[in-house]
């Protein structure tokens, strides 16, 4: 009975490896290549897939996701002779798993010797500076090649970017410099322009003042005399008004006499020859008048004055 339950026991076992060797499960956005006594048979997509066991074999599980790899940075020498070290970055994605496993032996390494060949033609034809300033057309130009090259290893190039172009140490204190001294004349020039700027404005603003103020001044000087004028026009026409004669204007210059010798600093007064045709009509005024006494009384003092004593 025992060596009948041995072999029980060694016919389950077997059916369960051949059960786990049939079925074969794929994960999502996955491929499996699969051989029948080392040759394709096909290939298995992802879900549950049914397999002959111990005659099928597994070769190889292909990731179908879109990939990213970093390249370590490479040196290449510019149209201008100078070393540059540049680091680039492959965004691919499988496409054929089938070509991926058969037609090139690590699309990895491939891809890398031949990113780094394009890269090599494509920076030898530019000179630094270009290099510097072209990140877009080095990136479209090596993507071009390598999609081309790896369409036949299954493989399709979905982008390629420059992470870094390194010139030499000497370069960079050169352009650091030259960037330096791009600045300070930058700064110069503004400093420049603000300064002029200011001046110009202030020259301005000095000139409106000045027209402004001049029209003040005028305005005010033409409101002055006219107010003057406005005044004499008033007085004049009081006087006339009024129909002075010759004795109130005398009166009225002799009062004007006191208020002209005010002063300490007049040493000395000129009498103006007009005085005495005031002194003349004020006289005469005052003759028409009399003494302070009444009129007609003064002859006759005048006369009795005049008879000479009796003896």
């Amino acid at each position: 009975m025992e060596p009948i339950i041995i072999v029980l026991i060694i016919l389950v076992v077997l059916v369960f490896i051949a059960l786990i060797k049939t079925i074969q499960v794929i994960p999502q956005a996955s491929a499996a290549i699969v051989e029948r006594f080392g040759r394709y048979t096909r290939t298995l997509n992802a879900g549950l897939n049914i397999v002959v066991p111990f005659i099928d074999s597994i070769r190889n599980r292909i990731d179908l996701r879109e990939q990213v790899v970093p390249f370590p940075p490479q040196p290449v020498i510019t149209q201008d002779n100078l070393v540059v070290n540049i680091d680039t970055v492959i965004y691919y994605q499988v496409t054929d798993a089938r070509a991926a496993t058969y037609e090139v032996a690590s699309y990895i390494q491939a891809i890398e010797q031949l990113t780094v060949t394009t890269l090599r033609n494509i920076i030898g034809g530019m000179d630094l500076e270009r290099t510097l300033t072209s990140r877009e057309e080095i990136n479209a130009a090596l993507r071009g090649v390598l999609d081309e090259a790896t369409g036949k290893w299954g493989i399709r190039v979905n982008r390629v970017e420059l992470k870094a172009i390194e010139p030499p140490t000497s370069i960079q204190d050169s352009m650091e410099k030259q960037m330096r001294a791009d600045r300070d004349k930058r700064a110069a020039i503004l400093q420049a322009e603000g300064v002029r700027q200011s001046e110009i404005l202030r020259a301005e603003g000095e000139k409106q003042s000045a027209i402004l103020r001049a029209e003040g001044e005028a305005k005010a000087a033409a409101l002055k005399a006219e107010g003057e004028a406005q005044a004499i026009r008033t007085v004049f026409e009081s006087i006339h008004a009024g129909d002075p004669d010759q004795k109130l204007l005398s009166y009225q210059y002799l009062q004007m006499l006191p208020k002209i010798a005010e002063g300490d600093a007049n040493k000395l007064w000129i009498v103006p020859s007009e005085i005495g045709d005031a002194l003349k009509g004020l006289s005469g005024a005052i003759g028409n008048f009399g003494p302070l006494g009444g009129g007609p009384s003064a002859p006759a003092a005048t006369e009795r004055r005049e008879q000479p004593p009796i003896d």
